[in-house]
């Protein structure tokens, strides 16, 4: 299923700051980005500028790597162009260069999904000197060995500095493409090993020896620690019990009550917008909207199932979508503007609707501690542990903190570096909701709540060589991997927990930092 692009939506294949003039009067220039869906040019028939139309003999289409077609022999049968999402094409028109200032500019051109569009929009030309010296790039392959020694060797000019390290690695660059840009080395950070943890989870089940990234001291020692004591009392008990990625755009209506109809209508079409978000994956599955209304605005965050991705990427794509359709479909109040993103869904943020109603992964570890290997291992009672948590709690609250406990981030953000998550994730991901008791048995249960664990197990950094193999240690590669991944995860942020607030207890805190870290 395709979805129709509504006129609003339309702008943005237009790439904003792209409009230009070519080097000794070739012509005027600017780029298209498809933002929409996988589709295909199958023709084109004029752009204007100003009140300058310019037909399609008047028009080549650049497609990268030196290669140009002419518009007019664009057509269906044949000679249609492959235009996959986030492909650029620059349109070059054989006219005269443009004046300095504002000019509109339309386009109008069809595809094989979307049928004739017309896109209209106004950009600038605008002459600024750059005077700074540019990266060095390769349009044909910037991931070749030419490239990147050429970035090697720019860069150490640039700085004075000669880069040993920097320029060792032992991967294939063309694995990064879509992964880092301007690519000229490797940032190398150590990997210890925890472990193995005994997790009881309903998809993680047995022992995980657990790969950390960090240049921390004591911080893979004491992960360790926790883990043996965990291990002693028959391990961690790990459950998903939450699953959503989001996006929440925002429309824009004159009036409160414009957005609030705007609100109940979208709440009783859900099952029409449900197949348009769905049309763009085999995967992401729309599981349901919430509507939050302010003022003159209708913030909805869409929710998705994304299998073993993080999705960020693709319920963006989904939403759009479904957004589109809306646009296209609904007779109430007039929508005055429309952004994908209204910073409602928190990406890469903290925040308490995240904590309330989760993102990415909603995961608990709990474990029961006995009392006799927590005093034996640990130089604590329950109860000194328990009191603690009630203190720790008081200040938590009043400095406003996201998470209650230790030092979640610290486990999560090893772990994320070593297998290849997006680490600015950590921000949500850190959130933390930590409770302790002692039982009747006078022995401890501990629990964590990680309300917004996003994790993946397929795209994104996982699939590239390092990160992959510490996946592979962990059995968290292929198909339905990814809430293994995430038990697993949670069961070490709980050893972490039970580690450094047992040293902080029995006041090992500082002398462990001495024996081990950057206190020497």
């Amino acid at each position: 299923m395709v979805f129709t692009p509504s006129p609003m939506l339309l702008k943005l294949l237009y790439t904003r700051g792209s409009l230009h003039n070519l080097p000794q009067d070739a012509g005027v220039a600017f780029s298209i980005k498809n933002r929409l869906d996988t589709a295909k040019v199958t023709g084109f028939r004029q752009v204007q500028i100003g009140d300058v139309v310019i037909p399609a003999d008047k028009i080549q289409i650049d497609l990268g790597n030196g290669e140009r077609r002419a518009a007019a022999d664009i057509n269906a049968d044949g000679q249609a162009i492959e235009l996959p999402v986030g492909r650029t094409l620059v349109i070059v028109l054989d006219t005269p260069a443009l004046t300095e200032g504002i000019h509109s500019v339309q386009a109008w051109f069809s595809t094989d999904a979307f049928g004739d569009l017309h896109v209209e929009v106004e950009d600038a030309i605008v002459s600024v000197a750059n005077t700074k010296p540019r990266i060095p790039r390769s349009e044909e392959d910037d991931y070749s060995e030419a490239a990147i020694a050429a970035r090697q060797r720019f860069a150490e000019q640039f700085s004075g500095k000669e880069f040993k390290h920097l320029k060792h690695y032992s991967f294939d660059a063309h694995q990064l493409q879509g992964n880092c840009e301007h690519f000229m080395g490797v940032a190398q950070i150590p990997v210890g090993l925890a472990g193995p943890l005994t997790v009881n989870g309903e998809h993680a089940q047995g022992d995980f020896l657990i790969p950390m990234a960090t240049t921390e001291g004591t911080l893979v020692a004491s992960y360790n620690r926790g883990i043996q004591l965990l291990n002693l009392c028959g391990g961690v008990k790990c459950t998903v019990i939450g699953d959503a990625m989001q996006r929440a755009p925002v429309f824009v209506f004159d009036d409160a009550r414009g957005a609030r109809d705007f609100g109940l209508w979208v709440e009783e079409n859900i099952g029409l917008i449900r197949p348009q978000a769905e049309s763009t994956s085999s995967v992401a599955k729309l599981q349901y909207i919430d509507t939050y209304l302010s003022n003159k605005f209708a913030y909805l965050r869409f929710n998705f199932s994304t299998g073993d991705a993080a999705g960020q990427n693709m319920v963006g794509r989904a939403t759009f979508a479904a957004c589109s359709w809306i646009i296209e479909h609904y007779k109430g109040a007039k929508i005055e503007h429309f952004y994908l993103e209204s910073n409602f869904a928190t990406d890469k943020k903290a925040s308490q609707i995240n904590v309330m109603r989760t993102r990415g992964k909603r995961v608990v570890a709990e474990a029961v501690v006995k009392r006799d290997v927590l005093m034996q291992r640990m130089r604590v009672t329950p109860e000194q542990l328990a009191y603690h948590g009630q203190v720790s709690n008081v200040g938590a609250f009043i400095s406003g903190a996201n998470n209650n406990g230790a030092h979640s981030a610290n486990g999560i953000t090893a772990m994320f570096i070593a297998t290849g998550q997006d680490v600015a994730n950590v921000s949500e991901s850190s959130a933390g909701i930590l409770y302790s008791e002692v039982n009747k048995d006078g022995d401890l249960y501990i629990s964590i709540t990680i309300p917004s664990l996003i994790v993946a197990t397929h795209g994104g950094g996982t699939s590239l060589s390092t990160q992959n193999e510490c996946l592979q240690m962990l059995g968290c590669v292929g198909r339905g991997t990814v809430r293994k991944f995430a038990e697993i995860v949670a069961g070490v942020v709980l050893a972490g927990e039970l580690s450094l607030g047992a040293a902080i207890s029995s006041s090992d805190w500082v002398s462990s930092h001495e024996q081990y870290g950057r206190n020497r």
